[in-house]
């Protein structure tokens, strides 16, 4: 028997509607999205370097009786909240979808998604600086903040001084120039003086349009509505902005009764354990099947979109051993099956754990890295994402970056998005923001 403690979960703040309801608002927002994708699904789908190409957006407009801009907003939203995965040039459905009727969890993490991904929903105005785009999105978090722990309407000049303030402690804290409102750089730069450069130096106007525009996108995503000069997070906003100040996600509950659940709720069940009961688990599961109905059972569930149950069905196989082998064989040519049906063979043939990397390319390597990240992000908690880095092959972040690029793994973007959104290292942040945006619209 375990004796591992737990720690309890923490209770949301006070008036925080149940998860049902949660999950209720949020398929009220992705409520086109959802549309979209049950059509794009069955539809053949132009690759990732357009949202949507102009016939299949004429026939998705006139099939589900939108305008293009609604059908082109929906698609969007649709890829970052990950109810459709692009495949070549074929648009499948991502395991949300599947799962979007009946699995609040799922609802909410494909919420959570689209939240993180605000900026890419509403694009920034034209003509402001990359660099001052950037800063925004990573002063935004403290303004998110304010809002959640004022509990109500907050009005819009104290977000703006605010962020203000935040952009200004950022360009402190990097030795970095305020940017003005077109003066020469020897005109703009504060005299050192050890603290923040005061707002002005920026030019409020700026900081008020980047609040606007960070403002809308977050009425876009349904996290907070706007009034006239306030502000307001909306239950779903609010719930989210908690669960990051917690860091806190939504991940499998422990493990009871797994000898009578499917593959795939028992894998979910053991995800939170160590490996040794979680292989005792496995044992228990396995024995009140046969071996070929378990191994078919756990091999279709890492068929699935779920890059955790991938994961931990390929971790049910070892226990499996040898009967499993002809089946795991079989799938080497499975694109998403490969790196791990590569790996289980290699430590079945006897190599080294540790060890049984090398045989991956390199291709195939940051493959694996980016779905272990998927499932990281869909289960895992934020530190886990911020560590996960150390295990690329590649050396450098920038060739990480490059290389996570051209793999064409379907949850790229929604991986880049959430790691940009937990690492510490702003620069390091806005580098790999700046990636997922260039994915996401087929930029190089």
């Amino acid at each position: 028997m375990s004796t591992r403690r737990t720690r309890p979960a923490p209770r949301p703040p006070e008036g925080t509607p149940p998860r049902t309801e949660l999950a209720r608002q949020a398929r009220a927002v992705l409520a086109d999205a959802v549309r979209i994708a049950h059509w794009a699904a069955g539809a053949p789908a132009p690759g990732s370097a357009a949202p949507l190409a102009t016939q299949a957006l004429e026939r998705a407009a006139t099939a589900l009786e939108l305008s293009p801009a609604q059908v082109r907003a929906g698609w969007d939203r649709a890829r970052l909240a990950g109810l459709i995965e692009l495949h070549g040039d074929t648009a499948r459905p991502g395991w949300r979808l599947r799962a979007w009727d009946r699995d609040d969890s799922a609802v909410l993490r494909g919420w959570v998604a689209l939240f993180d991904a605000w900026s890419l929903v509403h694009a920034a105005p034209e003509g402001i600086e990359a660099g001052a785009v950037a800063e925004a999105v990573e002063a935004v978090p403290q303004v998110l903040s304010l809002l959640q722990l004022s509990a109500g309407p907050v009005a819009v000049p104290a977000l703006l001084d605010l962020l203000a303030q935040r952009i200004a402690e950022l360009q402190e804290e990097r030795c970095e120039v305020p940017y003005g409102a077109g003066r020469s750089t020897a005109e703009s730069a504060p005299a050192t003086t050890g603290r923040p450069a005061p707002a002005p130096d920026r030019g409020a106007d700026l900081d008020a349009l980047l609040l606007d525009w960070a403002l809308e996108g977050l009425a876009a995503v349904g996290a907070l509505t706007l009034g006239k000069g306030h502000a307001t997070l909306t239950p779903l906003g609010n719930w989210a902005v908690w669960v990051k100040l917690e860091q806190i996600c939504v991940a499998a509950q422990s493990p009871a009764g797994n000898i009578e659940q499917s593959a795939a709720d028992m894998l979910l069940g053991c995800a939170r354990l160590t490996p040794g009961p979680a292989r005792a688990e496995y044992r228990a599961w396995l024995a009140a099947r046969t071996v070929g109905s378990a191994v078919a059972e756990l091999l279709a569930v890492a068929r699935g979109e779920d890059a955790l149950l991938r994961g931990l069905a390929f971790e049910a196989l070892r226990v499996v051993g040898a009967p499993a082998e002809p089946e795991v064989r079989a799938v080497v040519t499975h694109p998403s099956l490969r790196p791990y049906a590569l790996l289980w063979l290699a430590e079945y043939e006897g190599a080294d754990p540790d060890d049984a990397q090398e045989i991956l390319s390199r291709e195939e390597a940051t493959w694996l890295w980016v779905d272990t990240a998927a499932a990281v992000a869909d289960h895992g908690e934020t530190g886990l994402l911020v560590r996960h880095l150390d295990s690329a092959v590649q050396g450098t972040v920038p060739a990480l970056l490059d290389e996570v690029r051209a793999v064409g793994h379907p949850r790229t973007v929604q991986v880049l998005v959430a790691l940009a959104a937990a690492h510490p290292d702003p620069a390091l942040a806005k580098a790999v923001r700046r990636a997922a945006f260039q994915v996401h619209t087929g930029g190089a």
